[in-house]
């Protein structure tokens, strides 16, 4: 489909891309990942022909169609509905929809056989095109994505920026090109759309490039990861926990090979320098050193990712209870947000407030700053300091002030060590620290006002979207930082990985009533799934009203029993065959292990691959069928009970 050879490409005298290879397969779902500023998006502006390479190829086949999603769609104005923005998509066939219209109207005074003919024709390629269909793909993607039914016929320019991407990536999935280039398609992006894109991924038929740092989205629309690292494209077949895996892997097998090849080359310059004046030996000297000039070298191993080594301590410790809302409510205008809900925070609370964008979860974050009115009571704990980190804090930096300068004005009272050490802990090293803010980037920018937010010795923060701009990198860091924090913390994030790693409490939004499960977001995500799946079952077991007369009470309950028992007998079957499919992969997987730790494996680059291959491949499908135990598990236990 597209293939990328030896590939140069500079900005400046900086090298972006030097002698760098990729080949695009028809159905491949790459996940483009790498430190912000190493070339992810720029490699996106090459292959749709933005950006002009100084070295190397970019070939693509002649039937090849690119949809591209980038952050200049954000600057795109008009007064047109977002539904007629999204169903541009359907250009031919909203001509010759004007095209038919013509005709009929012609119709009402110039009726002949030529016209009909013409009509007929126009109709059958407009069928071709999905004319007939199109408006209601539009519409259930953009319903997918978060719009309601009404706001489709509202103008695009009536919305923020954030939502008009939402309809610039509709309109981009309704072309149906053969490769998708998503650039941060998930920054803009509430749960359940994030869910969508998912599932419409997994059923997309062409291939797909996606940068992202969102681990979680990767893991679950990629089976391909390419790393943009030292100018090159590197490839793991795999989606982004097998890439963690896999580098690990291949940087033991590097690291050892770098140190072997070090190893020789001191013990061949320990020889030339010993014997190069000895007339016996110099001629086996220089050809040692010729040796050494010819050699390849191994690069060595870059560290790992930077680590959080700094004390986030605060001065006053706060009562056990940090914040209360006692029968709040909140409207705007008609649209009802919260109504009678009561909110209680406990000092150590780890909380995440999660879903729908619209729900009121900014407004919460709000209420309890004291930003925004309420009916009700609301009650701050005893010695509680609080701050509160949303988008709007990076607009808040001084873009004069020196990212040391301003860390200071902070008002911690730290040292300029500490404040270092901090600052390096955030991927600012050395003469880092001395750029002017107006010179960082949008990531760089969130990395400096949220290290501001945890030195400012609050007890209490709350963080509205601390992930966006962050690369995988700077959100491991926010995830460490967040795990040594000893305060109590309420964040909105969509990112479920951040999640998972730092919440012990789910928030959500339900009814106008906030509501709180004890538990991390994975367990939160199988909490729901067996309440749709209860919700299913007792659908499914409601009987459909009936015009017959009833049957006695004794015989509906003999019938009743009689279809539960068989449908109990059916699933312990499943589950009974479930199970030996689980021993069975249990078995291949640990096969596999033991071949990856044997040194003939893990020692040859190809037979490593293919073995690292199978083993995920069997890992997923493992994974995939202890869900499918678990399901039926649930379902056992649940006609048990009803039969008990």
């Amino acid at each position: 489909m597209i293939s990328i050879n030896n590939l140069n490409f500079h900005f400046g005298s900086r090298p972006m891309y030097e002698d760098a290879n990729l080949h695009i397969k028809p159905k491949d779902k790459i996940g483009l990942i790498g430190l912000n500023g190493t070339g992810k998006s720029t490699l996106l502006r090459l292959i749709v022909g933005e950006y002009k390479p100084d070295g190397g190829s970019i070939q693509m086949s002649k039937d090849t169609t690119i949809g591209f999603l980038n952050q200049d769609l954000l600057s795109y104005e008009t007064h047109e509905s977002i539904l007629s923005v999204a169903m541009q998509a359907f250009g031919e066939a909203l001509s010759l929809q004007k095209e038919i219209d013509r005709v009929l109207v012609e119709f009402e005074n110039n009726f002949h056989d030529d016209l009909v003919d013409k009509l007929a024709r126009l109709q059958e390629r407009f069928e071709q095109l999905g004319g007939y269909t199109m408006q209601a793909e539009a519409e259930a993607i953009l319903e997918g994505l978060g719009f309601t039914t009404k706001e489709l016929q509202q103008p695009l320019a009536l919305f923020s920026g954030g939502w008009r991407m939402r309809v610039m990536l509709a309109k981009i999935l309704l072309q149906k090109p053969s490769l998708l280039l998503l650039d941060e398609p998930t920054n803009h992006l509430d749960l359940p759309s994030i869910k969508w894109l998912e599932s419409y991924l997994e059923r997309f038929e062409g291939a797909v490039v996606i940068v992202s740092h969102d681990r979680e989205f990767l893991d679950r629309t990629t089976n391909v990861t390419v790393e943009v690292s030292g100018a090159k494209l590197n490839v793991y077949p795999g989606n982004y926990s097998f890439y963690v895996e896999e580098k690990a892997l291949r940087n033991e097998i590097q690291k050892g090979a770098y140190e072997n090849q070090q190893a020789h080359i001191r013990q061949t310059e320990r020889f030339i320098e010993r014997f190069k004046a000895k007339a016996t030996k110099a001629k086996q000297a220089q050809s040692r050193m010729k040796q050494l000039e010819r050699m390849e070298r191994i690069e060595e191993v870059a560290p790992d990712a930077a680590k959080v080594n700094f004390s986030f301590r605060f001065s006053v410790q706060p009562g056990r209870h940090v914040f209360r809302l006692e029968h709040m409510s909140k409207s705007f205008g008609d649209k009802v947000i919260f109504r009678d809900t009561n909110v209680h925070i406990e000092r150590g609370d780890k909380i995440a407030l999660i879903g729908a964008n619209g729900k009121g979860k900014s407004t919460l974050l709000r209420i309890i700053a004291g930003t925004e009115p309420i009916q009700g009571k609301r009650e701050l704990g005893h010695n509680v300091i609080m701050s509160f980190y949303a988008q709007h804090q990076l607009e808040a930096l001084n873009v004069e002030n020196e990212i040391l300068q301003e860390m200071q004005q902070a008002g911690s009272k730290k040292s300029e060590v500490e404040l270092r050490t901090l600052l390096g802990s955030f991927l600012f090293t050395g003469d880092d620290v001395f750029k002017k803010i107006k010179v960082l980037s949008g990531g760089e920018k969130s990395r400096v006002a949220l290290a501001k937010t945890l030195i400012s010795e609050a007890n209490f923060l709350m963080l509205d979207e601390p992930t966006n701009h962050l690369d995988m990198q700077s959100v491991n860091i926010l995830i460490q930082a967040l795990e040594q924090y000893e305060g109590t913390f309420v964040i909105i994030s969509h990112d479920r990985y951040f999640v998972d790693n730092v919440a012990t409490k789910i928030w959500y939004i339900e009814d106008y009533q906030l509501k709180e499960y004890p538990g991390t977001y994975h367990e939160y995500e199988l909490f729901q799934e067996k309440r749709e799946k209860e919700a299913k079952l007792a659908a499914a077991n409601t009987p459909a009203p009936k015009k017959e007369e009833a049957k006695p009470k004794q015989q509906r309950d003999n019938n009743e029993y009689n279809a539960l028992n068989n449908q109990l007998k059916q699933a312990n079957k499943q589950l009974s065959e479930v199970e030996k499919q689980v021993q069975r992969l249990e078995q291949e997987l640990a096969r596999y292990e033991a071949e990856l730790s044997d040194p003939k494996v893990y020692g040859t680059v190809g037979l490593l691959q293919e073995t690292s291959q199978k083993f995920e491949a069997v890992k997923k499908e493992l994974d995939t069928t202890n869900a499918k135990w678990e399901a039926l598990m649930l379902e056992v236990e649940e006609l048990e009970e009803k039969l008990a």
